[in-house]
């Protein structure tokens, strides 16, 4: 923990404040269904104002009253839903229930329901009390949070009837939502009264703070709750036990690589906060008051970390015996912090240790789906048509490709697999995008990553989205192969796909930046960073909108099941890939972004063991895609049209899947003959060519301030 926490002057009034407050709600002593919640002894202890009082130090005191009122009633509502849902098993009420809380915070409007027990009482109270406040950007990132927050209760709910305890990156993803750090973060903002500017609330860096603030805080509670939730209340949603079961550890063993991936999500933190946030004011042009405003955020983040600690020290919520008891100043934490940087320290310089181009000796993996590839019957044609439409955009530059690595990559077989239903045309189409997508990240490394040419990337960037106009606007004359093929592509593309195609293009290249800087610095990913971000330097948004048949509506596509469904796919997909590209990548190409590599680092074990657990965690998400696609997903069947699409959408993953897979066995991209080849430069486009050159050409033709 490498912040001190401090404790807010205004504590003992908070304090009295908010135990007259859930008094007054009929929290304390009053049973719910023949049930008591919490006993005046329960608040007491467990002393939630101790909590706000170290997580929001700088607060006023009526933004702290107020404040621990919204966490006295979040504590109270996990409690209620336990003792009266997550014990009995009963799912149909609690979805009843649930339902009934979003009446209680609207975006917009006044609150018109009743409400009939303390949960809704208490959120008729606080939302009235808050969103007024805020702005409309504020209100809808904080209903969504808190609406995420009940909602997944559900999940927890549905996996203890059904004894299911969830794979890593299943869990991670889901306890963002029903541990509500991501509302934590958006109270920061409200009593640090500095709000995220909208236009850079979205971007990757300012989600990577909000997750890894996330992923602590989360990780922690589960360290702390281990014996309260495991041991007494039958509790499967606690990272410790999913670690112990998934990793084969004991418990303390599975403890220290929790309180171990802690630290990496709090590096993380620092990385982004220092490395990417002061780029993304300069690329938004964010004015100085907005930058204060973001940095206080960004403190109050930190403030909450190190508060939050502080009070699992003492909370008798947690297991607890011998705590620490009283309260902490700056000096009493601070003393901690010299040890936690000390201890810290090998983990932190072991990610910027890695050798370039060492050996790399892993078994060929082998991988089985429970579903058959099937190939488009086209294949052959789009094979030779392949050949020539890359000769023509320049893609064969004799830098990057050549004739022999476009053969041995075979593209049309990828996209015969993933689209095989797909005509003669749209085959074509799906294979010239797969080409250019794969020639593209050839490209990046090559040219750009080699000179450490970050800002010839960006530029790079900057001027792909005119080959793909949103308006039919005219196009810019190509200066590049990447810029030839794309101003090729997109006349060809469907119109109905266009807006997804752009969107996964302009993800897919900009997670390209990321790779560059971490090439750069030599650093090796967090891992949880690493699972998220490969799903866009894979481009796993892409080659699903190209295997597309039909969209599904934007309301049923933002929907939990599917999101899961896609990420699942996404994750075994990019994770095979890491295993046949191992050796190519680590011992040819001098590559950090390989799960191999970042498990091998995260755990600090054997090249042998990293496989092995990049291999779990393929048939972990393999497991789960089937578990959603058949226990989730009808839940969303409202009628039989609705059942015909989500079923039509699962089949579609499952080609996409089983045509990527059958590709990596057969290409010979990751062959030995392949891996040492590299083409001897020509000219193209009438100039000369070379790492670096395109890179060139590319900023001369930028405008000024560009």
């Amino acid at each position: 923990m490498p912040y001190p926490a401090r404790l807010n002057p205004h504590l003992d009034r908070a304090r009295e404040h908010s135990k007259a407050w859930a008094r007054e709600l009929d929290m304390i002593d009053v049973p719910q269904h023949g049930t008591v919640i919490w006993t005046e002894h329960d608040l007491d202890s467990h002393d939630y104002a101790l909590l706000c009082a170290y997580t929001h130090p700088d607060a006023g005191a009526g933004e702290l009253d107020l404040i621990t009122d919204w966490y006295v009633w979040v504590f109270y509502f996990d409690d209620h839903f336990l003792e009266l849902y997550k014990r009995t098993g009963d799912i149909g009420n609690a979805r009843t229930y649930l339902d009934r809380l979003e009446l209680f915070m609207p975006a917009e409007g006044e609150i018109t329901a009743t409400p009939e027990n303390p949960v809704e009482r208490g959120l008729a109270d606080l939302w009235a009390r808050t969103v007024p406040h805020r702005s409309a950007g504020w209100r809808r990132r904080f209903a969504e949070s808190t609406k995420a927050l009940l909602d997944e209760s559900l999940w927890e709910l549905a996996n203890i009837n059904e004894g299911r305890l969830a794979n890593p990156i299943e869990y991670v993803e889901m306890r963002r939502k029903v541990g509500g750090a991501p509302w934590s973060a958006n109270l920061v903002e409200h009593s640090v009264h500095a709000e995220v500017p909208g236009e850079i609330a979205a971007s990757r860096p300012m989600e990577v703070l909000r997750d890894c603030f996330a992923d602590a805080v989360h990780l922690r509670n589960d360290l702390f709750s281990y014996q309260r939730e495991v041991q007494d209340e039958g509790e499967l949603s606690n990272g410790v036990l999913v670690f112990e079961k998934f990793l084969g550890l004991g418990t303390q063993q599975a403890a220290d690589a929790v309180n171990d991936l802690i630290t990496s999500r709090l590096h993380q933190f620092e990385h982004t906060a220092l490395t990417e946030v002061p780029a993304l004011f300069d690329d938004h042009c964010v004015d100085p008051a907005a930058r204060a405003a973001t940095f206080a955020y960004v403190k109050g983040l930190q403030d909450w970390q190190s508060g939050g600690h502080e009070w699992h020290l003492r909370s008798s919520r947690y297991m607890n015996e011998g705590a620490v008891s009283g309260t902490a100043g700056f000096g009493t934490s601070a003393a901690r912090i010299f040890a936690s940087v000390v201890d810290t320290a090998p983990q932190r310089l072991r990610a910027y240790s890695s050798t370039p181009f060492s050996a790399a000796v892993v078994p060929r993996p082998s991988l089985a789906l429970p579903w058959p590839p099937r190939l488009s019957p086209h294949l052959a044609e789009a094979r030779a048509r392949n050949v020539d439409w890359a000769r023509r955009t320049g893609l064969l530059d004799g830098v990057v490709w050549d004739e022999r690595k476009l053969h041995a990559a075979d593209l049309p077989l990828c996209a015969a697999g993933i689209h095989p239903d797909a005509t003669a045309d749209t085959l074509d189409v799906t294979s010239d995008w797969l080409t250019w997508r794969t020639y593209a990240d050839d490209h990046y490394p090559l040219v750009f990553g080699a000179t450490r040419d970050l800002a010839g990337a960006k530029a790079a960037n900057f001027r792909l989205p005119a080959f793909m106009p949103a308006d039919g606007a005219p196009m810019p004359t190509p200066a590049t192969p990447l810029e030839a093929g794309l101003a090729d592509l997109w006349p060809r593309t469907t119109a109905a796909s266009r807006p997804a195609v752009r969107r996964a293009v302009e993800t897919m290249t900009s997670s390209w930046l990321w790779e560059l800087a971490n090439q750069a610095q030599n650093r090796i990913p967090d891992p949880i960073d690493y699972v998220e971000m490969r799903r866009r330097t894979f481009g796993a948004d892409l080659t699903m909108s190209l295997a597309r048949e039909h969209a599904l509506p934007p309301a049923l596509h933002r929907t939990r099941p599917v999101q899961t469904l896609e990420h699942a796919a996404a994750d075994v997909a990019s994770l095979a890939n890491d295993l046949y590209s191992y050796r190519k990548e680590i011992r040819y190409e001098g590559e950090l972004h390989n799960a191999v590599l970042v498990v091998r680092n995260f755990l600090d074990c054997p090249e042998d063991r990293a496989v092995e657990v990049v291999t779990d965690l393929i048939h972990a998400r393999l497991a789960e895609f089937d578990h959603v696609a058949a226990t989730e997903l009808p839940a969303l069947y409202r009628d039989e049209a609705t059942e015909e699409t989500l079923l039509g959408f699962v089949r579609e993953l499952r080609d996409w899947l089983a045509g990527i897979l059958h590709w990596h066995e057969n290409t010979g991209r990751y062959t030995e003959p392949e891996l040492g080849y590299h083409p001897t430069a020509v000219p193209v486009f009438g100039g000369p060519t070379g790492i670096g050159t395109s890179s060139l050409r590319i900023s001369s033709l930028l405008p000024a301030g560009h």
